[in-house]
């Protein structure tokens, strides 16, 4: 392939648009004219039948006994810490390679959030980096399942129980996850999950809690709702400040429509990528990212390629991203990068209570720091939504690329 590149002008492979999301139809538009008409657009949990009915849904899917609507993900892990009672200032263990709204729910806990590095065939938090970060003021681990990887479940709930801390899992990335059959959100003794726009359900923002613990679940809809104990709540006996994180009636019927489109995408997803993992495999230079045999059922809320320069002429990876952006593919590279690092978490100390809780944050997270700076390149869920002729471009961009790659390595100086 010799065809100019198109960020230096050439043609781009892919000009047309990729395959939009959300997703949705008929059911969707019922189920917003069923709210309007309802004159019941309020919030979870009173007055509502959406919400209520959404929640049982949930539940079921997560095979929990409970789910808890709330306004979006990261208040659900927020919220989830609170209804567990870990008390103020305890240190709760998470990764250092997350969205920042992972850290933000643990500080609007009250609790600080000590980070640990990940693991290189997942890019999810290490169970030993979690270990040596315990303390006598641990409470807590939130794990946290990233893009199309879940968590060493086996080892951090084996650690959580010996150390007697909560597990709680960060569910944003894996609707429909399963870890040796069971569902992401139902292993830990709590998950929390975003429905946030790019989310693989969504209703544009929303979250959920979900336990099989009676008064954690009881708590959290009392937090959700401004303190109120519902009828028959009573599974825990105090009163709790509670604040108004409610999921409207729009959102929840929305949710319910997208929750039943949801595992016939999961497959449609793991087909096509599939088919990019064999394409993909014949590129020097490029490594997917295993799949534990654990993961009973991968999801894909975005795909990771891993990418070393040495078979790209040496061309640093954001420079490959920049190409492969102009041939028309949304590829990411700082998707995320390590908390200390990301400008949404400044150590301000008027809104960030980790800058006056006067110990020293680490900084250096070598496996993080890598996947984030150096490795990484993040393909959105949506990519692999529609046909054969999707993913050939997909493939065929990354080809014109790594078969261009000299003609990337003499002009990089011109992209710095």
């Amino acid at each position: 392939m010799t065809e100019r590149l198109a960020l230096f002008g050439g043609p781009a492979v892919r000009s047309r648009p990729w395959p939009a999301w959300p997703e949705f139809g008929d059911a969707e538009r019922a189920a917003l004219e069923r709210v309007l008409v309802s004159h019941n657009w309020g919030g979870f949990p009173s007055p509502n039948t959406e919400a209520r009915a959404f929640a049982g849904r949930f539940a079921r899917s997560i095979e929990t006994r409970h789910a808890v609507p709330c306004a979006n993900g990261t208040v659900a892990i927020g919220l989830a810490l609170q209804a567990a009672r870990v008390e103020p200032g305890a240190e709760v263990v998470t990764t250092a390679y997350t969205f920042v709204g992972t850290a933000t729910g643990i500080l609007q806990a009250g609790a600080l959030p000590v980070f640990a590095d990940v693991l290189p065939d997942s890019y999810c938090i290490d169970p030993d980096q979690v270990e040596a970060a315990v303390t006598p003021r641990t409470q807590a681990v939130v794990a946290v399942h990233l893009a199309c990887s879940m968590a060493d479940m086996d080892r951090l709930r084996e650690l959580c129980d010996r150390r007697r801390l909560l597990l709680v899992e960060d569910c944003a990335h894996a609707h429909g996850a399963r870890w040796r059959g069971r569902p992401a959100g139902s292993i830990g003794h709590l998950g929390t999950f975003s429905m946030q726009s790019s989310k693989l359900l969504t209703a544009g923002e929303g979250g959920a809690i979900t336990t099989d613990d009676d008064a954690f679940a009881a708590r959290a809809a009392s937090l959700v709702n401004c303190g109120r104990k519902e009828a028959g709540a009573d599974a825990f006996p105090e009163r709790v400040l509670g604040t108004n994180a409610r999921m409207t009636e729009w959102q929840a019927a929305l949710l319910h429509e997208q929750l039943v489109r949801l595992p016939a995408q999961n497959e449609h997803r793991a087909v096509r990528a599939a088919e990019f993992e064999r394409a993909i495999a014949a590129l020097p230079g490029l490594r997917t990212l295993p799949c534990d045999e654990r993961v009973t059922q991968r999801t894909l809320y975005q795909f990771i390629v891993r990418y070393d320069p040495g078979a790209w002429e040496g061309v640093s990876r954001d420079v490959v991203l920049r190409a492969l952006q102009a041939e028309g593919v949304p590829a990411a590279g700082r998707f995320y990068v390590p908390l200390p690092d990301d400008p949404l978490f400044p150590l301000d100390a008027h809104t960030n209570p980790l800058a006056r809780a006067g110990g020293a944050m680490r900084r250096e997270f070598p496996v993080a720091s890598r996947a984030a700076y150096e490795e990484a390149i993040w393909l959105p869920h949506w990519l692999f939504l529609g046909g054969a002729d999707d993913i050939g471009d997909l493939v065929a961009a990354f080809a014109k690329v790594h078969a261009q790659a000299k003609q990337l390595a003499a002009r990089a100086g011109e992209l710095a």
